[in-house]
């Protein structure tokens, strides 16, 4: 099979990395890619939003299967555009993209089909916004109505805070035509999981359970970026929290939207809160997580193409996966000022000494090489290395994640591996996984088709 793998980032690094090990596998081509990527597909310079380039190289070169790995892409519409030329795509369509598309087309799915969430008011005026700040109180969370590298939600602590995130979002147009409507909902205490299926529109065959880490700095401070490590199993996903969000959240949205004449075919990722009355709906995402799936991925012991192609042709049902029982462990890497403003071209060292490193893996996002990107085959090692300079080349930089037997281990060697790389103004956090360790070191829910 040829396969083509659209993105650049992280996530896309890790889905390479894993449909490469698919004996089923001949060529795979990474659209536009990263310096990581150049060492197991062959990167190709069409940006993930050109759907036309996209369009016009898969039906050149005969692709079997593409992936889409970002939102854009899939909320223009890229998989219906590669159906109509008779190319298999993975994702949702356009139309089933708005479930990530717009938070307000999510908010109004959650009350038609009773998904539990945070209470929430729309709004298409600042001023108005402010007005019902001032009536509500603080702590409030403002949301911009469309996608916004997953920067657009703030969380405001009181009501100065949740005035001036009104004006960036509405006034300011920080976040552009994103931030022509708000949310703004109240607050919700408690500790954030991921869950996340593959869906062919009828029935859905669950990944293993992950947690993300949104903000900047240690102990959930700072501003939130597009996520800053995860790890996998989530110990506070038990069984019981499971079974009710794909009863409650997930099962309903895709009926929801099949009365509404939308079928929803590829990932559906639920971010939820789980609150002392239980959990409730944060986002639905409709992509693979990024850096969930980095974290995921290393303990899938199944073929994923088969999963992929499961969910294009309908075939899901009594589908399983197998797993490691192991814990994984992600840190991401960035540069200097995210998500604010940063750098790029700082060249990296140490890459091939933090991968060497047993059951660590290196997953690059924003770099790039100095080599040629052209001949892929000419690298010896095909663990992620580039035999050429790497330099960083945007805010998330690398994903450093390791495995353990429980997850303290697999926190150690991430960050063993993480003192083996430098480049100028390097960040990550120091505390990833710190929530996994006061909760249980049990495996994850292993994932069903149900």
């Amino acid at each position: 099979m040829k396969i083509l793998v659209i993105g650049s980032g992280g996530r896309e690094h890790a889905l390479l990395w894993k449909i490469k090990q698919s004996k089923r596998v001949k060529k795979l081509f990474a659209a536009p890619g990263n310096g990581g990527t150049v060492g197991i597909a062959e990167n190709v310079p069409i940006k993930a939003n050109d759907i036309k380039g996209l369009l016009e190289f898969s039906l050149k070169e005969k692709i079997d299967l593409t992936l889409v790995g970002p939102e854009v892409p899939l909320t223009m519409g890229i998989v219906d555009a590669f159906e109509e030329k008779g190319l298999r795509a993975f994702g949702p369509s356009g139309k089933a993209a708005r479930l990530e598309a717009s938070k307000i087309f999510t908010k109004e799915l959650c009350r038609s089909e009773n998904i539990p969430t945070a209470d929430f008011k729309i709004f298409d005026n600042a001023e108005k916004a402010k007005e019902y700040i001032a009536k509500k109180g603080a702590p409030l969370v403002i949301k911009a109505d469309g996608l916004a590298a997953g920067k657009g939600v703030i969380v405001a602590k009181t009501e100065k805070e949740a005035v001036k995130a009104v004006d960036s979002i509405m006034v300011a147009k920080e976040f552009g035509s994103s931030g022509d409507r708000i949310i703004i909902e109240e607050c919700l205490e408690g500790e954030e999981a991921s869950i996340i299926v593959v869906s062919d529109g009828e029935s859905i065959v669950s990944l293993a359970s992950s947690q993300d880490h949104k903000r900047i700095f240690d102990n959930d401070l700072g501003p939130n970026t597009g996520g800053m490590g995860a790890y996998s199993p989530a110990p506070v996903v038990t069984d019981e929290i499971f079974d009710y969000t794909v009863s409650n959240m997930i099962k309903p949205a895709i009926k929801g939207m099949k009365k509404q004449g939308i079928l929803f075919k590829g990932v559906l990722y639920a971010g939820i809160m789980i609150t002392k009355e239980g959990p409730k709906l944060l986002e639905f995402n409709a992509r693979f997580g990024d850096p969930e799936t980095q974290a995921i991925l290393p303990r899938l012991s199944s073929d994923l193409v088969g999963l992929l192609e499961g969910s294009i042709d309908g075939t899901l049902k009594d589908y399983s996966l197998d797993w490691d029982e192991r814990s994984s462990v992600c840190v991401v890497v960035t540069s200097g000022g995210y998500p604010g403003k940063y750098e790029k071209g700082k060249e990296i060292r140490g890459i091939n000494e933090a991968a060497s490193l047993k059951d660590t893996f290196i997953f690059h996002a924003g770099t790039h090489t100095s080599g040629d990107r052209s001949h892929p085959d000419t690298i010896p090692d095909n663990r992620d290395l580039s035999p050429s300079k790497v330099f960083t080349n945007g805010g998330r930089v690398l994903n450093v994640v390791a495995l353990g037997d429980n997850i303290k281990e697999a926190i150690e060697k991430a960050y063993t591996a993480c003192e083996r790389i430098k480049f100028d103004r390097m960040h990550y956090r120091r505390d990833i996984g710190h929530r996994a360790l006061k909760g249980s070191q049990a495996a994850g829910r292993r994932p069903q088709a149900s």
